[in-house]
């Protein structure tokens, strides 16, 4: 039987977990690093964990570490950002075993909020990066990064990008390493990091990029493809595969490590060309440490820092005069909508009723700010929306508390939530929040965390009960009510916003699709007038049957092949002309 396989690039880093030996797996889900952890998740060897969030991911990484098992902790580009206070310190601590940190960007912001490079951090932080291309380096480069890990006493991040996670390219499996763990010996130097040891580690860490950056021109995972002397690119990742097609008679310096970069290999492979480009996206990360070196090359003033490189855009830039590539033309947008029957959009509804001023958050939910139901007037992070609506508290006034709320998910609030909240009580503010509990993490595939009971290998689990984390926080009043009762949901909001003090709001109802509901529901043509209050509900399900009516006149209709029989549109058709299918 063949061991090789076509995959995902997030199962070539679950496998090269595996094959390296990996005893602990922590992540918090975040699309597109959310399989690696799922994959990982499947071998019994390793103790796999969703994480409440990304900072305790990589806590949990290295305390597996410091205790001499190899480690590894995965989330997305916006999740380093809740665990760069660890990681910076890290970079001081060194480890154990080897801990890596996989970390997936999203360039063209196909499931994030904001275009973020996280070479960057690597750089911010003297910690190495590596970069593979497709799901077989994704596997080598995993096994080559706890190498590095270990033999140089750090931590590295393997950076992937959307293209290089979610696409699909052959691998070949290999065993598992079975290693013992390196014993555990007390260093206080070495590990608790107050001043007076963290000034000689930070001597440590500077020694230790200085010889990563000399041993990096012999490293195997860079490597130079000379093919004439006209044109040299640089580039790196998923952009290798584009470089390639679209300049397939150009020479090629492909780097697997992209922070320190191997720069005497660099400068070397510029004298061999007369012209030199560097093709990478979003920032000019490579393109600048050249010119800083004195290398002459192009860059930017060729590319966008917006968004993916294609082989289109690589072609378009180096001749002019071809056509727009027709992804860049404007094809029809398709924006995304909540799924029919989804909790959520009853409580859009009313709060879009009242007329609230809506503090969102991360989330399906955030689907809330677009057309119809324009319920949301802000996203920023996890977690976000109650500390900010308590700072629109503090700038407007108490009136505006009235007209205003925050809205999070069960496992947002549960991964960076419950701060806002004890912050809000704290501090004697009349904050009113709405957590929306549907009982899984839904947006990146229904990952569970602490309220749901179950762990990420199905196991039970102790059920955190959010109403009662919010009792204990302080809040001075906590209502639970259906999602889909729409005036159960509405008597709550008005009642609370009149209140002083914070409260909490928990809608409650699973997401629709964990429950697979056979019921169905259909417009009685001979009743319904055609007000068209249905259809402004946003449901995907309710459409316009432009003849179905009496002498055929327009009526609203339901796609039975989407309606799942949540029943919210019977609720508020004043003509009764909605009911439940015989």
């Amino acid at each position: 039987m063949s061991n090789k396989k076509l995959a995902l690039g997030d199962y070539g880093v679950a496998r090269g977990a595996y094959e390296a030996g990996v005893k602990s797996a922590s992540a918090y889900p975040g699309t597109p690093s959310t399989e690696i952890t799922e994959f990982i998740s499947r071998y019994p060897e390793i103790a796999s964990e969703w994480s409440v969030n990304e900072k305790v991911a990589l806590e949990v990484a290295a305390g597996a570490s410091v205790g001499g098992a190899r480690a590894i902790a995965a989330m997305k580009h916006v999740g380093l950002n809740v665990a760069a206070d660890p990681l910076f310190t890290l970079s001081y601590t060194g480890v154990g075993g080897g801990l890596v940190i996989a970390v997936a960007d999203d360039p063209g912001m196909f499931s994030s909020q904001n275009e973020q490079d996280t070479r960057f951090y690597g750089r911010s932080a003297h910690v190495p990066v590596l970069e593979p291309a497709d799901t077989q380096e994704c596997k080598d480069f995993t096994i080559f990064a706890f190498e590095l890990s270990e033999k140089y006493d750090t931590p590295v991040i393997l950076r992937l990008t959307t293209r290089v996670a979610h696409s699909q390219s052959f691998l070949v499996e290999g065993p598992r390493l079975e290693r013992n763990e390196k014993p555990y010996v007390k260093d206080v130097p070495k590990y608790v990091m107050m001043p007076g040891f963290a000034k000689g580690r930070h001597v440590a860490v500077e020694r230790r990029m200085a010889k990563l950056g000399g041993d990096a021109n012999g490293f195997d995972i860079n490597r130079e493809e000379i093919r004439g002397d006209a044109l040299g690119v640089i580039c790196s990742g998923a952009v290798y595969r584009y470089v390639r097609e679209a300049l397939p008679d150009a020479s090629v310096y492909k780097l697997g490590m992209v922070y320190p970069l191997p720069m005497r290999e660099l400068k070397e492979f510029a004298g061999k060309v007369k012209e030199l480009l560097v093709c990478e996206e979003l920032e000019p990360f490579i393109e600048e440490q050249l010119k800083a070196a004195g290398i002459a090359c192009k860059g930017k003033e060729l590319f966008s820092r917006q968004g993916e490189l294609s082989v289109g855009l690589i072609k378009r830039a180096l001749d002019q005069s071809l056509p727009v590539p027709h992804s860049e033309t404007g094809l029809p947008q398709r924006p995304p909508v909540l799924c029919p029957g989804c909790p959520h959009r009853s409580v859009f509804h009313i709060l879009k009723k009242l007329k609230l001023t809506v503090f969102g958050d991360i989330g399906c939910y955030t689907l809330g700010a677009l057309p119809p139901l324009e319920a949301m007037d802000t996203t920023l992070c996890m977690g976000a929306s109650i500390g900010m609506a308590a700072g629109f508290e503090k700038a407007r006034g108490r009136d505006a508390a009235r007209k205003s709320v925050a809205v999070i998910g069960d496992s947002t609030f549960i991964h960076s939530g419950i701060t806002g909240l004890v912050n809000a009580v704290y501090n004697g503010l009349n904050t009113t929040i709405i957590i929306m509990d549907n009982a899984t993490t839904g947006m990146t595939g229904h990952q569970n965390h602490p309220a749901t009971g179950t762990r990420i290998d199905g196991s039970p689990a102790n059920v955190l009960k959010i109403e009662e984390v919010a009792r204990a926080c302080g809040a001075a009043r906590v209502t639970v009510v259906n999602a889909y009762e729409l005036a159960a949901v509405e008597r709550a909001l008005v009642s609370e916003l009149e209140q002083d003090g914070v409260s909490v709001i928990v809608t409650r109802a699973p997401c629709v699709l964990l429950e697979k509901k056979t019921a169905k529901h259909r417009v009685d043509n001979r009743l319904c007038r055609y007000c068209r209050l249905c259809l402004k509900f946003g449901c995907p399900a309710i459409r316009t049957d432009e003849r179905g009516g009496i002498e055929g006149a327009p009526t609203a209709a339901i796609d039975e092949g989407l309606c799942t029989g949540c029943g919210v549109c019977a609720e508020f058709c004043k003509f009764k002309a909605i009911g439940r299918r015989d």
